[in-house]
């Protein structure tokens, strides 16, 4: 279904990789494994939970680290990730370009401008989590067009594109909660689901720019 499916706003995506082990199926200490909040009226990080927010329903199996760190790599070096650099890795500059205008002009300048400084944010400190647990991460050989269609897969849910799911691919669902509540704690939950709104909608459009119809735009964009 994905033979031409597009690049991503990978984002935390390449958040870490837990240990493809025990751990990293766990949820953080005092956090609650229900991907939905149900304590805060249905809301979590600011936003809706289920499919009528931006991360669908969760995925608790391991990590694909190889991913992970080739979406990583893609930003730069570890640690100084840039989701600019990333999007024209993976789309190519004339698509990053038209892309970054697209949305400048559906959000407004100071939401995309937030968009880049949590999704930037979120890369780095998943990293600093995995090296700090110890985390051994492999050599990236994914590049360009071919991450692009491995991390969008991994974002589908019946042909929706969530970037929750896509986190929990790459870096287990344990590891995604905790940097989401890293985000809150720095940024404030806003921003956490501006991050989110604007990543549904970077992958959607990417998606249909690069021929991947099929594509559908999640609720909460």
């Amino acid at each position: 279904m994905f033979n031409k499916v597009l690049s991503p706003l990978a984002m935390a995506a390449a958040l870490m990789a837990t240990t493809i082990g025990a751990g990293a199926q766990m949820t953080t200490m005092g956090h609650s494994s229900m991907k939905g909040g149900s304590m805060m009226g249905g809301m979590e990080h600011g936003f809706p939970s289920g499919h009528a927010g931006p991360d669908g329903h969760s995925y608790t199996g391991k990590p694909d680290l190889q991913t992970a760190i080739s979406l990583v790599t893609a930003g730069g070096a570890p640690g100084h990730f840039s989701i600019t650099t990333a999007i024209a890795s993976l789309a190519g500059p004339s698509v990053a370009k038209a892309e970054v205008a697209k949305l400048t002009k559906q959000y407004g300048a100071s939401k995309v401008a937030h968009f880049v400084t949590v999704q930037n944010f979120t890369v780095n400190d998943a990293v600093k989590t995995a090296l700090a647990a110890g985390v051994k991460f492999p050599s990236p050989t994914l590049h360009g067009k071919a991450l692009a269609v491995k991390v969008t897969t991994y974002g589908l849910q019946n042909g929706t594109y969530y970037e929750g799911v896509m986190l929990d691919h790459l870096v287990t669902h344990a590891i995604h909660e905790k940097v989401m509540d890293d985000i809150d704690a720095k940024y404030g939950s806003s921003l956490d689901a501006n991050y989110h709104r604007i990543a549904d909608q970077a992958h959607y459009d990417l998606a249909q720019a690069l021929g991947a119809t099929s594509v559908m735009l999640a609720a909460y964009h």
